[in-house]
């Protein structure tokens, strides 16, 4: 049985070292905005759309080389709006690790002051990709000047924020070993298999995209999941399109025989890698 074809991504929730670091970094780099904040943690996001959910853990160190996370991703609605933040960024000397073309893409990644991963990104239109990402989807060098084309006069571009309509577009994780993972994320939950890299990385989706979920081995050497609170993933959301289709699911991995958590915000799963999630419904 396969996941609902709707099914999309949620919030990412991370440990952060310093709140105040954090909210300056992503509202003030990233373009998201404060939706809310207690003692507890922070919420950001676009409009009404949560994205990131913060739990400061003071002190708390990144935890290279273990499973967890390995970059999340936001989605950007248009090439236009990936351009006017890359000018944003350009001029405000945010620190970039990398550009990328993926074919079925195009993306920038860089990293929180907490070492996290982010990719911020904009899909090519589908019709150009669809049936042929696990022929054609790589990494290839991004043409910027190109993506800065779309500017009329990119020193000068105004960046108000990530626009209406991002989304948290998929989630990469770092993960012990790829077949178990393949097993449980395609086997059991029900994504589909887009690619799969020498055994190394895959990426599954549901409806035919060309990632939700992304794998691999490249950091993490086999190591187990970073101790209670690193500054690591502590969850992340996915979230279906009906409760039939959320129950359906819990009933595919109890009988799987893997564990359901009770969580406040949904049920809670954890994949071979310890990699946690909690399934929510729209």
């Amino acid at each position: 049985m396969t996941i609902p074809a709707a099914t999309r991504m949620g919030a990412v929730h991370l440990t952060v070292a310093d709140m105040e670091r954090s909210l300056e970094y992503y509202r003030e780099s990233i373009g998201l905005e404060l939706l809310g904040q207690t003692p507890e943690g922070a919420t950001l996001g676009v409009g009404e759309k949560r994205l990131l959910e913060l739990v400061e853990v003071p002190g708390a160190r990144p935890a290279p080389g273990r499973t967890g996370l390995f970059h999340f991703a936001l989605l950007l609605p248009d090439r236009r709006s990936l351009a006017l933040w890359v000018a944003h960024a350009l001029r405000e000397r945010v620190r970039l690790a990398g550009a990328s073309d993926h074919f079925v893409s195009e993306a920038i990644y860089l990293s929180d002051p907490d070492s996290h991963g982010i990719e911020i990104y904009a899909d090519r239109p589908r019709a150009l990709w669809e049936g042929q990402v696990a022929a054609r989807m790589g990494t290839d060098p991004l043409d910027l000047e190109g993506l800065l084309g779309e500017l009329d006069d990119p020193a000068t571009a105004p960046f108000d924020g990530q626009p209406f309509g991002t989304t948290m577009g998929h989630v990469h994780l770092q993960v012990s070993q790829i077949p178990p993972t393949v097993a449980f994320y395609r086997d059991v939950a029900g994504f589909g298999l887009m690619a799969e890299y020498g055994g190394q990385a895959a990426f599954l989706a549901a409806g035919g995209y060309h990632h939700h979920v992304g794998a691999n081995t490249w950091r993490s050497g086999g190591a187990g999941p970073p101790q209670p609170g690193a500054a690591a993933l502590r969850r992340y959301e996915i979230v279906l399109p009906d409760e039939a289709g959320r129950d359906a699911l819990v009933e595919r991995l109890e009988a799987a025989g893997h564990e359901i958590e009770e969580h406040a915000d949904g049920p809670l799963v954890r994949d071979p890698s310890r990699n946690a999630f909690v399934l929510l419904v729209d």
